[in-house]
């Protein structure tokens, strides 16, 4: 069994088991792969500003995780969406022989589409949404190709652009091939990234210079800040989404625990992405304002793997959707930073081990549009 944290067979290696799939003829960016020029015009808002909806998709692939997790990762999609949906409207992204089994246990303000999938993280399959200062939408397309072709995406590799026809609005090219969950901003120009996920051959291949123009342009960014990460340990070669999310503009929220351990390459790679930090500024000029959310330690899942993020949370109109992890000091402490750093929010927080233990967590699992209004 694949998960997002660890590849079969250790490492990217693992990729081999689907060879001569739609895995393996996935896209990679390149110099032939231009960029749209109207990008120009287009910019992605900070996620905490008025969204129209959420999206979400619905996971069917057995070969990704076997019958037994499958059901548990559909139950936390399940429990999230209904959440969401007590704060605005849910659009969960499913084939329509599904339809019938899912209308059951959605609350009514999840709306379903009929969007073929295979996996949960709309995060990085789904559309990337950006509006311009006429009020337009559009999606930057980020081309998705199963995380550097790891895990077979035919169905997903389609959903930014089938959600985009069904709005009615134009899919941008940005010549990039990656993932949002990659790809942190601040609404204010400043970009964040590890290099890993994205200056890697197994989805670009045009050099670290050109990524950052590209970036920059996709999201309408001035300044960007790239720590390393590590290629390869994990199926998303670290998304910077499970340890740092920009909280407003030059403020960012780390999920860190002093002293670093040399011991852990995860723990070396995190602290030398707040080593950057400390150093960089944004785009205003402004050093980077730093807030740091101590890992839990005490928590119910037992795997070596789990992902304990209380950092992949999700802001929608009115809340935070968090995680906690059954660690109540630690995940009360969560919940009152959160609190304090998104005043007039509720703080929702769920217990979706099942997304921890698939490697992800929330904000993975959700994609806003934002309000154009």
């Amino acid at each position: 069994m694949m998960t997002r944290r660890i590849v079969i067979g250790g490492g990217v290696a693992g990729a081999a088991i689907f060879a001569g799939s739609q895995l393996i003829a996935g896209p990679r960016g390149g110099r032939g792969n231009t960029p749209d020029p109207r990008l120009a015009q287009f910019h992605m808002p900070l996620e905490s500003a008025p969204h129209t909806r959420t999206f979400m998709q619905w996971p069917v692939a057995k070969s990704v995780y076997g019958a037994a997790q499958l059901r548990d990762v559909q139950g936390a999609i399940v429990t999230i969406a209904n959440a969401i949906a007590a704060f605005e409207p849910v659009v969960l992204l499913a084939a329509r022989t599904h339809h019938a089994q899912l209308a059951t246990k959605l609350s009514s303000a999840v709306e379903l589409w009929d969007v073929p999938t295979e996996d949960l993280w709309c995060r990085d399959s789904g559309p990337t949404f950006v509006v311009n200062d006429r009020g337009e939408l559009a999606v930057a397309h980020l081309e998705f190709n199963g995380w550097g072709r790891k895990q077979p995406h035919a169905n997903d590799a389609l959903i930014a652009g089938a959600v985009a026809a069904r709005l009615g609005i134009s899919l941008l090219k940005t010549g990039l091939v990656g993932e949002q969950g990659g790809i942190e901003h601040d609404g204010a120009g400043t970009l964040l990234a590890h290099a890993s996920c994205w200056d890697n051959h197994n989805r670009n291949r045009i050099g670290r210079a050109a990524i950052e123009g590209r970036l920059l342009g996709a999201l309408g960014g001035t300044k960007m800040i790239w720590a390393p990460g590590i290629a390869g340990a994990d199926i998303t070669d670290y998304h910077i989404d499970a340890l740092a999310r920009f909280v407003g503009p030059g403020r960012v929220l780390i999920q860190i625990s002093s002293p670093p351990d040399p011991s852990d390459p995860w723990s070396v790679a995190a602290h030398e992405t707040l080593n950057i930090l400390r150093s960089a500024k944004a785009a205003s000029g402004a050093p980077i304002a730093i807030d740091i959310l101590e890992d839990p330690v005490d928590i119910r899942a037992e795997e070596d793997d789990f992902v304990a993020s209380y950092i992949n949370y999700y802001i929608c109109n009115g809340a935070v959707i968090a995680a906690q992890f059954g660690d109540s000091r630690a995940d009360e402490r969560a919940r009152s930073q959160l609190a304090a750093l998104y005043p007039g929010r509720k703080i929702v927080m769920l217990n979706v081990d099942a997304l921890g233990r698939a490697g992800g967590g929330i904000h993975c699992a959700t994609q806003q549009q934002p309000s154009t209004k």
